[in-house]
């Protein structure tokens, strides 16, 4: 089963409409490669800039996350229906928004049935810290957090919706530590096992699991080399025209030998 080629650009806390325009435009030009799905996903004040300057390029807009009800006494929050127009992906589940903000699995599964309804493609986020890696736990935890989030709805409405799947060692990010190809390869594997355990059946096969964790133009060879890895879920390098080019770049070549590049 052949699942598409992903490199999603989170820019998180970074850009304003001044200039993030001229951002997505560049890497846009950039980043035309046969087989590869692009998105970027810009701070919320930023989406009308990034959709405006991508009209005519194959790049999709997303959202950096969601509110999981639909209207109300939200200070501060966005919902789907705001959305609308401005994004058809969103990013759920980050492990900042779990670590800085208290996001439970059960209020991401939450946010899922939003986006979903909403027809937003939601990019669900999970992965383990130092601490759960150092006691090999990290199988454990990653199941627990896709149990927490999907367990009990419909899976055939997530695979049609194109959920995707980032691991994020959380451990790898920003620290000093490197996750290796093998490492990322271990946990597809697991992830697509979770999934037929709630029930997925082929739908686990086809769902794409992206690599997040300071992935580069230099070291993102090494996570796509493996057949279970389907792209990157990019941070910090994402700000950066001349590493999007290079990961793209990368991208193309391992869709080109799955087949998708035609």
């Amino acid at each position: 089963m052949t699942r598409p080629i992903v490199i999603a650009a989170n820019w998180k806390m970074n850009t304003t409409p001044a200039d993030a325009g001229d951002l997505a435009r560049t890497i846009a030009s950039r980043t035309r490669e046969p087989g590869v799905t692009r998105v970027i996903c810009p701070p919320y004040v930023s989406l009308a800039a990034v959709r405006d300057a991508l009209a005519g390029e194959d790049v999709g807009v997303g959202a950096q996350n969601v509110h999981h009800e639909l209207a109300g006494a939200y200070t501060g929050e966005i919902s789907v229906a705001m959305l609308a127009g401005l994004a058809s992906w969103v990013i759920l589940g980050h492990s900042e928004r779990r670590a800085m903000f208290a996001e439970t699995d059960e209020l991401i599964g939450r946010k899922l049935d939003r986006a979903v309804a909403g027809g937003l493609r939601p990019i669900l986020c999970v992965g383990e810290v130092l601490a759960d890696r150092e006691a090999s736990r990290e199988t454990q935890v990653v199941d627990a957090q896709l149990r927490g989030a999907l367990q009990g709805r419909d899976a055939a409405a997530l695979v049609a919706a194109g959920i995707v799947i980032a691991y994020e060692p959380v451990w790898a990010i920003g620290t000093g530590k490197n996750a290796r190809g093998a490492d990322a390869a271990a946990m597809a594997d697991a992830i697509r096992a979770s999934l037929r355990g709630l029930g997925w059946g082929d739908g686990a096969e086809a769902t794409p699991v992206l690599y997040g964790g300071s992935v580069t133009s230099a070291n993102i060879a090494e996570f796509l080399a493996e057949p279970g890895v389907d792209g990157a879920l990019v941070g910090g390098a994402s700000l950066k025209p001349d590493e999007m080019a290079g990961m793209v770049a990368r991208a193309g070549l391992t869709a080109a030998a799955r087949g998708l590049a035609s």
